[in-house]
């Protein structure tokens, strides 16, 4: 496996941290990353009171960045064993690329827009925004944190191509090698 595909795997998961972390330290922890209102109340609770919401969709996000370290595994390439009537045998290889392109499609399309979007002071919808909820170090903090975002699908559809390449040439040279042994024992007889 080329070192190159093996950091962008594990760069993908990166691209999805901070923002995580930023989701779940200033809802769930309510630390001041976002601008209380100008009456002292805390921040509006954006996600409609659950605590778990916050950490669940975040878990979530980085589960499905991390699916991108199955394209440069040997678990990308051959069912677990702890998967029940797939274990051992080989994962079909549009069986990994179809859900990755579709990922890749949809945040290459997601993100950037979004990022440009809230940049300018607008709502993903094209509204104008009332209200960021950051300002000064917060804003800077935020963009920080959500910026890197923009990078996991193209990251993920460049790691997805190399899959489906990689996966390819293997399966042609296993054929190969299966003519030639057949052809030989074919000879014999």
């Amino acid at each position: 496996m080329p070192r190159w595909a093996v950091r962008v795997a594990y760069a993908i998961t990166l691209t999805v941290l901070p923002a995580g972390l930023w989701r779940v330290l200033s809802v769930d922890f309510r630390i001041p990353l976002m601008d209380a209102p100008s009456d002292g109340r805390p921040p509006p609770d954006w996600f409609g009171g659950e605590w778990w919401y916050v950490i669940a969709l975040s878990v979530v996000s980085e589960a499905l960045a991390f699916l991108a370290v199955g394209l440069v595994s040997v678990w990308g390439e051959v069912w677990p064993r702890w998967i029940p009537w797939l274990r051992g045998r080989r994962v079909p290889i549009l069986a990994a690329v179809i859900p990755a392109g579709l990922g890749a499609t949809f945040n290459t399309l997601l993100w950037p827009y979004s990022m440009i979007m809230i940049s300018f002071g607008r709502r993903v919808d094209g509204g104008v925004n009332p209200g960021g909820g950051t300002h000064g170090w917060q804003a800077f903090v935020f963009y920080a944190s959500y910026w890197p975002l923009a990078a996991w699908g193209p990251l993920l559809g460049i790691l997805t191509v190399h899959y489906y390449r990689r996966r390819r040439a293997a399966e042609s040279a296993d054929a190969e090698v299966h003519r030639k042994v057949v052809g030989a024992a074919l000879n014999e007889a």
